[in-house]
């Protein structure tokens, strides 16, 4: 017998783009050692990402929803490194990513995008070990974001706006920083 829906499906397809990646790892998965707390602040430094995206969201009143994320995305024969990370900082997931289609090595990625997560795990970590290089400016704005978010500052006109501009900061200080040097982009420009 064909089945007409499947909201109420018991025959439950993977829904995901690729099924011939690994679902997302988490914490109760691994069992692994804790690596040294500096030695994981390095490693933010040299390869963590912080970045804020701002898409367009349908049942959100302004329409526009603030979606903060930290990254660190090493080649799949390093995904131990990316699992002791997560250990040591106590959240996150790691997933599969495949980049067959560029002709490049599989990769993984150690992802945090809770907002709740960041603030009660990741800021304490990262200002009891505080990074040193270049990227402590891109975490002090990333951290303001999403304690502004957190806060609900968002919802309103002024605080929506501000977070806009501090994201163009933030971006200026990444690595298309010349390319997006002295651009505004068209979210910046309105006044929502």
């Amino acid at each position: 017998m064909k089945e007409v829906s499947r909201v109420r499906s018991t025959k439950r397809e993977d829904a995901r783009f690729n099924p011939g990646l690994a679902l997302p790892i988490g914490k109760e998965q691994i069992q692994r050692k804790k690596l040294d707390p500096q030695y994981v602040a390095g490693f933010i430094d040299g390869e963590g990402s912080f970045s804020i995206s701002i898409g367009k969201h349908k049942t959100l009143r302004r329409g526009f929803e603030v979606r903060p994320e930290f990254e660190i995305e090493l080649r799949k024969d390093d995904q131990e490194i990316l699992e002791r990370i997560l250990v040591t900082i106590g959240i996150g997931r790691i997933y599969d990513c495949s980049y067959e289609r560029y002709g490049w090595y599989p990769h993984a990625k150690y992802k945090i995008t809770s907002i709740w997560d960041l603030k009660e795990y990741l800021f304490p970590f990262l200002d009891k070990n505080p990074l040193q290089a270049k990227k402590k400016k891109s975490y002090l704005l990333f951290k303001q974001i999403v304690l502004m978010v957190c806060a609900k500052e968002h919802l309103s006109d002024e605080g929506f706006n501000k977070i806009v501009s501090l994201r163009e900061d933030l971006r200026a200080l990444g690595k298309k920083a010349k390319t997006f040097h002295g651009m505004k982009s068209s979210l910046g420009r309105k006044t929502v």
